[in-house]
């Protein structure tokens, strides 16, 4: 079964007996409580903003209100509609990891760490999966709660260092010179894609990567693109053994560093350092978290498809907010 043309294998799983994710994730997120927000978003176009804002030290601040913040689409001001600062939305997360040859000595520190992220992060009504990523995309353990069949899922995955991906380079990285590949720029594409893109609420992607790829049908900015249509923070732990690259170094922290700013999340490298990773998870598990959300209704009213740059300032304070930077103002699909 593919899941993509540009084919991200899923697993071969009995079905399951719970409902699927899709349907699963519609009526586990649908906020009962205020039917006024449904109401709100069924008759108009909201653009949905999810961020953090930190002091310049780098610390969450919390309690902030609507009147802190100011909002403006491509320079032009914008009424905020709605405003929380609890996070109590549920949150579906995409985690991709890189099994190709210059993960082999920090694979098993990912395994261990992801997991025991997950047990911590994952509430009743949130969802992940698994995909992992090398000459090929392969969807491991599609969308569930069950911590027990995601650590399953990643505990199996292995190092596949083969030829494969389609023709080397095109995706942007460099032209292996070992029989080796890394499709990262597909396999975040799909994830946003084909994985996030219909699902509601608080999406993240967290992608563990030394950044490097190699031989993606698709260009870095066409997963940005994908990442920004489904509403997708991409957190990247860039995660590398330098003794696989000799003195040569790596340098795929520069495209990393462009998909986590455009769609709101970061980059936090950790080198092979299991303490490193291990507080990298717990910098990310506190914002996702302590998110604000607000929403506002564009006044520019155009479907047109085009891509709208958003800017949020906060008003008497030298706060820092990590946000998406823009939005596409696309037509949502109805049923």
């Amino acid at each position: 079964m593919l899941v993509s043309g540009l084919g991200i294998a899923a697993q071969s799983q009995n079905p399951p007996s719970q409902p699927p994710a899709q349907d699963q994730q519609s009526q586990s997120q649908a906020p009962a409580e205020d039917d006024n927000l449904q109401t709100f978003k069924a008759q108009v176009n909201v653009v949905n903003l999810f961020f953090n804002v930190k002091d310049k030290h780098g610390m969450l601040i919390p309690n902030l209100t609507k009147t802190d913040f100011e909002v403006a689409e491509d320079g032009k001001p914008q009424t905020i509609k709605y405003f929380s600062s609890e996070s109590n939305q549920p949150l579906t997360l995409g985690i991709m990891i890189d099994t190709s040859a210059s993960q082999t000595r920090v694979l098993e520190i990912e395994q261990e760490a992801c997991a025991q992220f997950l047990h911590a992060v994952l509430r009743d009504k949130d969802l992940a999966f698994v995909i992992n990523f090398d000459v090929d995309v392969d969807l491991d353990q599609d969308f569930t709660n069950n911590v027990r069949d995601l650590t399953r899922a990643l505990n199996k995955m292995q190092i596949n260092a083969g030829m494969g991906g389609g023709p080397p380079g095109l995706g942007g990285g460099p032209i292996p010179t070992t029989p080796r590949g890394t499709l990262l720029y597909d396999a975040i594409y799909l994830g946003a894609n084909d994985k996030l893109r219909n699902e509601v609420g608080r999406k993240a992607m967290i992608v563990f990567t030394d950044g490097e790829d190699q031989g993606s049908r698709l260009r870095i900015q066409d997963a940005i693109e994908a990442a920004q249509k489904a509403d997708t923070i991409c957190y990247v732990i860039l995660i590398a053994d330098r003794g696989f690259y000799g003195g040569f170094g790596y340098s795929g922290d520069y495209d990393m560093k462009k998909l986590a700013e455009q769609t709101g999340g970061r980059v936090i490298e950790v080198g092979n350092k299991q303490e490193k990773l291990r507080a990298a998870f717990e910098q990310i598990q506190n914002e996702l978290r302590s998110q604000y959300n607000l929403g506002y209704t564009p006044t520019n009213t155009k479907l047109d498809g085009s891509y709208r740059k958003i800017q949020i300032h906060g008003k008497g304070g030298e706060y820092k907010i990590q946000a998406r930077q823009g939005y596409y103002a696309m037509a949502k699909d109805r049923d």
